[in-house]
């Protein structure tokens, strides 16, 4: 199986890289179009702000590339929210995956919210009953609301979409390559489909 973690100006992708190879897999982590577009799995990881990194994929095409995978397309944190219509942050178009907005955490709320929350909805190919209530780390300042495409609910004084699926993509707002077994669980349940 092949994996490609796309290589963008955005951190976290060594983390996941390695969670990966303690599942038995050994990903590729390239910006080239042919390489992404070949692999069985893409996983599009990310810690940043949104108008940047939507800057750099644009100038790269990577933004239309990801759009228009076939295969399994696993977004993380900013992957996420990257894969959304439109994001708060900066007034900034993003890829349009997923038809929903992100926002900034209300007023009042210490953001960023992180640290360990439970996930209280889950549905979807990368979830099973046994996830529910599962602990996941999250670190983020913008949120995905909850609606149609929402694959798990988190609560943070409001409700949000811990995770997202829609035909073949998939992202999670928190990080499972931080998540200790139900994050593996969850990794593994993706390199499955």
């Amino acid at each position: 199986m092949k994996v490609a973690i796309i290589k963008y100006n955005a951190g976290n992708i060594r983390s996941v890289d390695h969670a990966l190879k303690r599942l038995g897999v050994t990903a590729e982590i390239t910006d080239d179009p042919d390489a992404i577009v070949s692999a069985d799995k893409v996983i599009f990881p990310g810690v940043g702000e949104a108008a940047t990194t939507m800057s750099y994929l644009h100038d790269r095409g990577l933004d239309r590339l990801i759009e228009g995978l076939s295969q399994p397309v696993l977004g993380i944190c900013l992957g996420q929210q990257l894969m959304c219509s439109w994001s708060e942050e900066r007034d900034t178009k993003c890829i349009g995956i997923f038809d929903q907005p992100v926002r900034r955490f209300p007023q009042g709320l210490k953001v960023p919210h992180m640290g360990w929350n439970s996930l209280d909805l889950v549905r979807g190919k990368l979830f099973d009953e046994t996830l529910k209530g599962a602990y996941v780390y999250f670190v983020h300042s913008y949120y995905v609301p909850v609606g149609e495409d929402t694959a798990a609910e988190t609560g943070y004084m409001i409700p949000f979409s811990a995770a997202l699926q829609k035909e073949n993509f998939f992202a999670t707002q928190f990080h499972p390559e931080k998540s200790g077994s139900p994050g593996e669980k969850i990794l593994s349940n993706f390199l499955q489909l």
